[in-house]
């Protein structure tokens, strides 16, 4: 199956709306935001989000789709704010029959990374990734992230620990 990466456009809201959904449904506690919660938010809520995302310099979303251009992935980069230098890759999921070596996913946070590197002025790319999403962890590292050694509580079950990850070398890699 061949994908295409891309960042997504401002008119693809629904699209971001649903795929958010499907992640929040299928991998709950990979993530910081409820289903009900992103569920209860307006069409409003997206078009905007959608639109912030498609063209704002430093934040961005990247849909993956399949042959027959369905949403089947997303991931997204931003600075954080109250961590200076600073950029994170977050909310990055691959539907599940498109998961594994021949899918998307190692190219959907090569996006995120390039899309780091080439507008976002910071010194750092981190992520985060849940203690019991031990699959994940292992991606990530074959991608290059490393540990940093800080340990953040779960925002949705402080008894839980989130891994911060960091890319070595963010700024003296290759474009």
């Amino acid at each position: 199956m061949h994908y295409a990466v891309r960042r997504i456009a401002a008119e693809e809201w629904r699209e971001l709306r649903e795929i958010t959904l499907e992640a929040l449904r299928d991998s709950p506690d990979a993530f910081s935001l409820s289903y009900a919660d992103a569920a209860a938010r307006p069409d409003g809520y997206w078009q905007q989000h959608a639109a912030a995302e498609a063209t704002s310099g430093d934040c961005a979303t990247f849909t993956v789709r399949d042959d027959h251009g369905a949403v089947v992935g997303i991931a997204g980069v931003e600075p954080i704010p109250h961590v200076p230098d600073t950029a994170h890759v977050h909310a990055v999921y691959v539907a599940p029959a498109h998961r594994g070596a021949a899918g998307p996913a190692a190219d959907l946070v090569n996006a995120t990374i390039r899309h780091a590197r080439d507008h976002i002025d910071v010194r750092w790319l981190t992520l985060g990734v849940n203690e019991s999403n031990g699959r994940a962890l292992a991606f990530y590292r074959r991608l290059g992230f490393e540990d940093t050694g800080k340990v953040i509580p779960y925002v949705r079950n402080p008894a839980e620990k989130v891994f911060i990850l960091g890319y070595p070398g963010f700024r003296d890699g290759p474009r």
